[in-house]
């Protein structure tokens, strides 16, 4: 680095030298920027409409279970931001420990229990719980402060799980394989399309009067053929659920669990009329074994897609808990004004009856549309869309941060202590900008070792 810095700006070497990088002065920057980026959000907090937090819990490299607890927050402006609110070290297995943790560190932050109205979090017993599990207990005290919130399981996690128990045999593969489950339709796929390939190649080796499985070509192809739809439709929705809160909010993420169902009914009506719109490699199958009859098992794959279609809406029944209020936030012309809530129907008439904000629906992205309307005239339907704007979705962001607690606490880092953890993973996430001259006007002395 030295050197690189003697080439590419030699003019910059004098300021080089003047930075400090002994661990102690490391140290305290980052408790500093840490420290103000507290501040500014403790500053902020007066300023949120709406909240929602999401917690996922994991052990770091000495065993110790970490609590990573993140808010999503919306203002008057609808302007969101996503920020590490804190994390929490559990020590013990007491029930209502990670309830006291979230308690502690929402208040902390100096944050209203009634603006909160969603928490979301992973599937462990001790958050799902229907009376003391961690988001029960917050939901009652949301309810005791005045306020109301939703629960929900991390979408993602939830999807990955209604997979695993559908089809437990093929839930995970062996360690030594780099296929996970999620990307079996990928895998599927090409084996099809290589399965000449692999034929000439196993009959070379003198593998196939070994496994009268392949041997029977028409048979392999045949189960092939009829699971790359369903699977590479896994594949899809499990990519498009990898994003953070910012880039697709929860509409969108149901959106995309809600189209999966759909497809799912589809390919199910379809293979009980034995229609290969959607199977493009069943009808070559057709056509390479005619004597092959396909359809005296159709029943057999009919049935695997509708323990399919069962079990996805027995996963997201959180979800389906508030449709109709995420329907009214996506598409509010197209809801009927007597299915929704009482106090927001007349609203709601006027605005389908505006010609031009149907326009500006079409025009805008939602938080724009919202932000655009007129808050006399529609402060109710404002105050909905900031409440559906303020959910998590997913712990996908608390999974990002596990892998650079992991990074930043390794085994050659133990003796890394809790806090200063959690100063790292503060100034690592951030998405605000250190007040640097308050921090200068902080110190008593700027030499540069200080």
């Amino acid at each position: 680095l030295i050197k690189v810095r003697e080439i590419m700006c030699p003019e910059k070497v004098p300021n080089f030298n003047n930075v400090s990088l002994s661990r102690n002065t490391v140290v305290r920057r980052i408790e500093d920027l840490s420290a103000n980026l507290k501040l500014q959000l403790r500053d902020k907090a007066c300023a949120f409409d709406f909240y929602s937090i999401a917690c996922d819990e994991s052990t770091d490299a000495t065993d110790t279970t970490q609590l990573l607890i993140f808010f999503w927050r919306v203002d008057d402006n609808f302007c969101c931001t996503e920020e590490l609110l804190d994390m929490m070290s559990l020590k013990g297995t007491t029930t209502g420990k990670d309830f006291e943790a979230v308690s502690e560190a929402v208040e902390k932050m100096g944050l209203k229990w009634d603006k909160l109205c969603g928490v979301t979090m992973d599937g462990a017993p001790a958050m799902t719980g229907e009376r003391k599990g961690m988001a029960s207990l917050v939901c009652a005290k949301v309810k005791e402060s005045g306020g109301e919130a939703v629960r929900m399981h991390c979408i993602i996690q939830e999807f990955q799980a209604f997979l695993s128990d559908v089809d437990a045999d093929y839930g995970d593969i062996l360690y030594h394989s780099d296929v996970r489950w999620l990307s079996h339709g990928s895998v599927l796929q090409r084996f099809y399309s290589l399965r000449s390939e692999i034929d000439r190649f196993l009959k070379e080796k003198d593998r196939v009067k070994n496994s009268p499985k392949l041997a029977n070509t028409s048979s392999l192809c045949e189960k092939f053929a009829l699971a790359t739809s369903p699977k590479s439709q896994v594949n899809e929705s499990n990519l498009k659920l990898q994003r953070r809160i910012e880039e697709q909010l929860v509409p969108q993420l149901y959106a995309h669990m809600k189209a999966f169902c759909v497809k799912l009914r589809l390919f199910e009506t379809q293979l009980r009329s034995f229609n290969p719109a959607h199977f493009p490699a069943l009808s070559e199958i057709k056509s390479a074994f005619p004597k092959t009859d396909l359809s005296a098992k159709k029943e057999k794959y009919v049935s695997v897609i509708a323990s399919l279609v069962t079990e996805f809406n027995q996963r997201f029944q959180d979800f389906s808990v508030v449709e109709k209020q995420i329907k009214l936030f996506s598409t509010p012309f197209l809801v009927d004004a007597e299915e929704v809530e009482e106090s927001l129907q007349l609203e709601l008439i006027e605005m389908q009856c505006d010609d031009s904000l149907k326009s500006q629906h079409q025009l805008l992205s939602l938080p724009e549309f919202y932000q655009s309307l007129d808050n006399a005239k529609f402060p109710l339907m404002r105050l909905h869309a900031k409440r559906m704007m303020s959910l998590f979705g997913s712990t996908y962001i608390c999974e990002q941060t596990f892998s650079q607690l992991n990074q930043n606490k390794s085994r050659l880092r133990t003796r890394m202590t809790d806090s200063h953890l959690c100063e790292v993973l503060r100034v690592s996430t951030t998405k605000l900008s250190p007040n640097m001259s308050a921090i200068l006007q902080s110190k008593g002395q700027h030499h540069c070792s200080h």
